[in-house]
């Protein structure tokens, strides 16, 4: 059964000031003010709703102008009334969701979703609704997942803003409530709980008690929800400005438990410097200080989600390599092998791409390799074998070994600091000298067959792979000194 209507204070009616400022916003889109005259000559009601109103109120509150983002519509007219209306006006309409009573439609180059009045009924087994019409709007804002995501704004002559459950206030008071209970909604669509978590970052918003308690009663109920659905929302939650507070409350209620066990899993273990309360509040430090370097970096992507996962989860190997050492301290020893292995079996699991998988799981497994470098006891080799193995990832990696420094001794962090700065001044250095970026051997398959007689095969492959770890010990090579020393390598291994 679909949640019904809890009994929240009365909600304050719409200042005058906001109808106006909502009014003049929807008319500032010649999309939104055709469409409403469209409807009503049609008959029909129309109205801007949901995550629309909510980010044209918060624009407006900022000082900025227009309606932002995609638009949602809803409206008392069927399908494929919408597709009639539609007709000869919208660019291109789409069908994707019509079963669900959304058409969507290309307007001049706005997108636009238009979706019938809603009733659903869930089944509880699935999050697939039971698709009912509905005839009026409140019952439909009723349905929706959060009260700031339940008002709306006629698109006819009045403009009208329908405000049924405080969702204007709750926006004002960064509060984030269920139009129902919140239990009734959850149940409905776990899916809901993980965008609390989302709009804890995106919006700023802090759930009521309501909410969080419920969350935390219903949180296996997320292992109904596919994995690309919670992957998506996950995504979206690390990829806002500052996703701690968000990333906390999806620990705390239980839901990582769910969807991501292993991050919740650092709690329990104690960083080997005892500069942390847990290895958990260290990942979360490391990710906000990724973001800031990600933010500060005029040549890097930003938001960063490889970038993101991997200060996140760069330490999830710990619990299963920690051991209790003499003195009582306590050793991660390969942490970072484990870890690598971990990275890649949940991120799959959450069907993240293949090349983000194996992106983070790189990083994972090379972000302890920098403290081997001491005070800049690595040879040239080393160095060239750090870029070469980090690849097109060394920027990321640059950050994240930078941002897993979290210790508060400000006398060692700037040691760190000033140590990292040398091997970037080393690499830089090599980089002049030689394509650090494409260390290659010095002579090429075609080569190594002619020197050696060999048909294309494995053999091939071992000789260009020993030239490679040539090439990384030793630097750029002439030809004849690569063709020497291939012929001795050779010579060596047939007898």
């Amino acid at each position: 059964m679909s949640a019904t209507p809890s009994s929240p204070p009365e909600p304050e009616p719409v200042p005058a000031a906001v109808q106006e400022t909502v009014r003049k916003l929807v008319e500032l889109s010649p999309v939104l003010t055709e469409l409403g005259r469209r409807f009503a000559e049609a008959g029909f009601e129309a109205h801007l709703v949901g995550g629309s109103v909510r980010d044209a109120l918060l624009a407006a509150g900022a000082g900025g102008a227009g309606v932002p983002g995609d638009l949602d519509v809803t409206t008392d007219a069927r399908p494929e009334q919408v597709l009639e209306l539609l007709r000869g006006w919208a660019r291109s309409t789409w069908n994707t969701g019509i079963a669900f009573g959304t058409v969507g439609a290309d307007v001049h180059g706005v997108r636009v979703e238009i979706t019938t009045f809603r009733a659903d009924r869930y089944d509880r087994e699935s999050r697939n609704p039971e698709v009912a019409w509905g005839d009026s709007l409140v019952d439909d804002l009723a349905r929706r997942d959060f009260s700031v995501n339940a008002m709306a704004v006629s698109l006819g002559p009045d403009r009208t803003v329908t405000d049924p459950f405080g969702g204007l206030g709750d926006l004002l008071a960064k509060r984030l409530r269920t139009p129902g209970p919140a239990v009734e909604s959850f149940a409905d669509d776990p899916l809901r709980m993980l965008r609390a978590v989302r709009f804890v970052a995106q919006l700023g918003l802090l759930p009521d008690e309501e909410v969080v308690a419920a969350m935390t009663s219903l949180a296996g109920e997320l292992a109904r929800i596919t994995p690309e659905r919670v992957q998506a929302e996950l995504s979206k939650t690390l990829l806002q400005d500052s996703p701690r507070a968000a990333l906390e409350l999806f620990v705390s209620t239980g839901l990582a438990d769910v969807v991501l066990p292993e991050l919740p899993a650092l709690r329990m273990e104690i960083d080997e410097h005892h500069q942390h309360k847990d290895v958990y509040t260290h990942s979360l430090t490391v990710l906000d200080q990724a973001i800031a370097l990600e933010k500060a970096d005029p040549h890097g992507e930003s938001p960063d989600l490889v970038l993101r996962l991997a200060a996140l989860l760069h330490d999830i190997g710990k619990p299963a390599t920690r051991r209790h050492e003499a003195g009582g301290r306590v050793s991660f020893h390969h942490h970072e092998v484990v870890g690598a292995k971990l990275v890649r079996k949940r991120l799959t699991a959450l069907r993240y791409s293949k090349e983000i998988v194996e992106a983070v799981a790189r990083l994972t497994f090379l972000h302890l390799r920098f403290h081997g470098y001491g005070r800049g006891e690595w040879t040239d080799s080393a160095v060239r074998r750090y870029v070469t193995d980090a690849g097109d990832l060394l920027p990321r990696l640059h950050k994240l070994v930078r941002s897993d420094s979290t210790t508060r001794n400000k006398r060692r962090a700037a040691a760190l600091s000033a140590t990292y700065d040398s091997l970037e001044q080393r690499i830089a250095e090599l980089a002049e000298l030689e394509d650090l970026a494409r260390v290659r051997p010095d002579l090429d398959g075609n080569a190594i067959m002619e020197i050696l007689g060999l048909p294309p095969g494995r053999e091939v492959g071992e000789a260009w792979r020993f030239l490679k770890d040539l090439r990384l010990e030793r630097g750029p090579l002439e030809p004849d000194e690569a063709e020497a020393a291939l012929r001795a390598w050779w010579a060596g291994r047939a007898g």
